[in-house]
């Protein structure tokens, strides 16, 4: 069982200071990955609330808002030299295809294959339209950039026509240095993020996840890759960050579900909260020493 640690860096408490010192006592601890969310705007109202909190809003300090992945994952790598990174979710639809297809090679090949491009189509309506892109349309959309970021990170030159993103003759380097390409790990529990997974995914990522709904959803997941021709195993991994409170049992019942990687919330970001978590985490990771 791998172990990671899932966070969303907030200023003003996330300095750059403050994340390189994050970097070197995780992979002091051992941990197998760092995963970072994303939201590049914040909203007081949204007509669909946060998931992940009881009041329905991103619980984001006074005055701060969330760092970007793709610098944050820059300090990251200049102070590691073996822990992954991985996007825990990109928000596909809402981005730019070229950018995010070049800025996630440059980090791949700029870390020596420590990337996992974790993928999904978001919740927050207004801040997909706030992106300059339909609310409606970001599941076919985000196929689309599934598919033109395959053939850039693989192809000498691409044409590509699709519905949503169009491209003629164009080339992109450097190339990733995993091979064929960087692995997308796909987020969600919808009918469409299950095909999306079976069609693209080399994993799935199951977020705030209890061993037992984790269950009930890869049985869902086994049942589509195997329609697929596909199954769990080597080339396909289960990644789960968990509920908060984590403990040796559920990583235990979560490997007898055969999940390859346990990514636990960090939590504040204070030092002193941080130094607490990474004590767990590293108690976490010598229970396969």
């Amino acid at each position: 069982m791998k172990i990671g640690v899932f966070s969303t860096f907030m200023s003003p408490i996330s300095t750059g200071e403050m994340v390189m010192d994050f970097g070197r006592k995780a992979e002091a601890a051992g941990l197998d990955s760092i995963w970072l969310g994303e939201h590049v705007v914040l909203f007081n109202e949204m007509e669909f609330p946060y998931p992940g909190s009881p009041d329905g809003r991103i619980p984001v300090p006074e005055g701060g808002g969330l760092l970007d992945t793709v610098a944050t994952f820059g300090m990251l790598a200049a102070v590691t030299k073996k822990v992954r990174f991985g996007t825990g979710i990109a928000l596909i639809p809402q981005r730019n295809p070229i950018y995010t297809a070049n800025e996630f090679a440059t980090l791949d090949w700029l870390t020596g294959g420590r990337m996992d491009l974790g993928i999904g189509v978001g919740w927050c309506k207004e801040e997909v339209i706030a992106c300059g892109y339909e609310w409606e349309t970001r599941g076919a959309r985000c196929n689309e950039f599934l598919e033109l970021f395959q053939k850039l990170w693989t192809e000498d030159e691409v044409t590509y026509h699709g519905k949503h993103v169009s491209v003629d003759k164009v080339r992109l380097d450097p190339k990733p240095v995993q091979d064929p390409h960087i692995p997308i790990i796909v987020g969600g529990y919808s009918d469409a993020a299950l095909d999306r997974t079976a069609r693209f995914g080399d994993g799935w990522y199951g977020f705030n996840s209890d061993p037992a709904a984790t269950g009930e959803f890869l049985t869902r997941l086994d049942a589509v890759l195997e329609k697929a021709g596909r199954k769990r195993g080597d080339d396909f991994e289960i990644v789960i960050t968990p509920p908060y409170q984590v403990d040796a049992d559920m990583v235990k019942q979560y490997a007898d579900l055969g999940v390859d990687r346990v990514v636990p919330m960090l939590g504040g970001q204070r030092p002193d909260q941080i130094d607490r978590r990474m004590d767990l985490l590293h108690e976490l990771v010598s229970l396969d020493a």
